[in-house]
């Protein structure tokens, strides 16, 4: 069990009204208010040692929520996770191991009794041209962004769809007297779980330099949404999250409670480094007591080739881009995991969230681009009535409508349907002598 903390830290700062009060979800998804007031859930966020992840654990922390929070193996230690807030669980898992996800669902069931929301912010990306990445890169990032989740996923429904039958049952026969006859099953419970996936606009957008991590996230969003269509029916909700460039302003880390340790780092210090950064060699017999959690991107960069390695080269933009946010990050962690926590409370949550004005914009207009592309070439399957008279078919007078499946219905009797650059016509009588010799064929 993690350690209490001490009354008054930072870790749980008090609800500050001046900085969230104007961040609320529309009313349309039911959010917490001062008329709707949120019960205590239970949060198991995997990747909480990552910006956005450490923000939405002190956040919902502070706002009384109950927290699991999962670090990385291969980057943190049992050390640097324990001892944040008496309500507060500290794991480690790979999400890319099975074993271990079911062992942290495990571990929350038994310390909280019950899991409420599961938030995924793990996640990868090497910056690079698609023909520089190897096959060890390709798969990593799948593994960990897209598999991962999947295991996550996997794991976890059956936990959720037992809740939705118990929540069910339970309603059943609490309200037997009150049931429709007409309609004896009662509605699926509408929070028997919820899933928050962090993807990015990268879900959305082709970037130059991060090929595979874009096809990682268009991957998972295409899992979730398919997904939502399937559990639904039991009350299960999911949400895609899609930040913008985030930057890193809380003003103390995780562990804040150790900065007065002396062997502790100012939790005030450097607040970003180098993504390909190592951690530094722990001196002999001081190891029990270097907690500190590093700050980190989630980004490497991997050495372009000759024919990617020149100033303006396309497969450089993203690198660029990291370059350029080093002190312009527009989009706030704390404000994105004020809203990310509303959505864990919310009733009616949407199947996307975009974080910040440059996930609005630059998704927005990838859609528009679309859109304008589709109507630029849909005379090829919808064509103008100049182009269909050229198509060789005969035209009689009388009023004609036409549905969007090319189906064309006359005045005169004749219906006409395109098929793939072929006309069929059936006329009057030759309609029956027609489905004459069809059946006899198919016979």
């Amino acid at each position: 069990m993690a350690a209490s903390s001490p009354a008054g830290s930072a870790f749980s700062p008090p609800h500050n009204p001046n900085t969230t009060s104007r961040l609320h979800l529309p009313s349309s998804t039911d959010p917490p208010s001062e008329t709707n007031p949120p019960t205590q859930k239970v949060w198991l966020v995997f990747g909480a040692t990552g910006h956005i992840g450490r923000s939405l654990v002190k956040c919902a922390l502070s706002h009384g929520d109950n927290v699991a929070a999962v670090g990385r193996t291969l980057e943190n230690t049992m050390p640097q996770m324990q001892g944040w807030h008496e309500r507060c669980l500290g794991l480690l898992c790979d999400v890319r191991v099975r074993a271990t996800v079911r062992s942290v669902m495990e571990s929350c069931i038994d310390r909280f009794g019950r899991i409420d929301i599961i938030v995924n912010c793990t996640g990868y990306g090497v910056i690079g041209a698609c023909e520089d990445q190897d096959t060890s890169d390709l798969r990593s990032q799948f593994d960990t962004n897209f598999l991962g989740t999947l295991n996550i996923i996997q794991l976890s429904l059956p936990y959720f769809r037992h809740l939705a039958s118990t929540s069910s049952s339970s309603s059943t026969t609490t309200t037997r007297s009150d049931t429709d006859p007409a309609n004896p099953d009662p509605a699926p419970p509408s929070n028997a779980g919820r899933y928050l996936i962090f993807s990015s606009t990268s879900g959305a957008l082709g970037v130059p330099g991060l090929g595979p991590y874009c096809a990682t996230k268009y991957a998972t969003e295409g899992l979730i949404e398919s997904m939502l269509y399937e559990v639904d029916t039991f009350g299960i909700k999911a949400t895609l999250v899609e930040p913008g460039h985030m930057r890193l302003d809380e003003p103390t880390g995780l562990d804040d409670k150790a900065s007065d340790n002396p062997l502790h780092p100012s939790s005030s210090s450097t607040t970003t480094s180098s993504s390909t950064a190592q951690p530094q060699p722990q001196a002999q017999g001081q190891a029990h007591n270097m907690t500190k959690l590093r700050h980190y991107s989630h980004f490497l960069v991997k050495k372009p080739s000759p024919p990617y390695d020149t100033p303006t080269a396309p497969a450089g933009h993203a690198g660029r881009v990291v370059q350029w946010l080093a002190d312009r990050q527009p989009t706030s962690a704390v404000k994105s995991a004020e809203l990310v926590w509303q959505l864990g409370h919310c009733r009616y949550p949407p199947l996307r969230l975009l974080l910040g004005s440059f996930a609005v914009e630059s998704v927005r207009d990838r859609l528009r681009s679309i859109i304008e592309e589709i109507e630029d070439w849909k005379f090829l399957h919808f064509g103008s009535s100049a182009v269909e008279g050229e198509g060789g078919g005969k035209e009689k007078g009388g009023e004609e409508e036409e549905d969007g499946d090319g189906m064309k219905i006359e005045g005169e009797g004749e219906m006409e349907m395109e098929m793939e650059g072929e006309e069929y016509g059936v006329e009057g009588g030759e309609a029956e002598a027609g489905a004459e010799v069809k059946e006899e064929e198919e016979g």
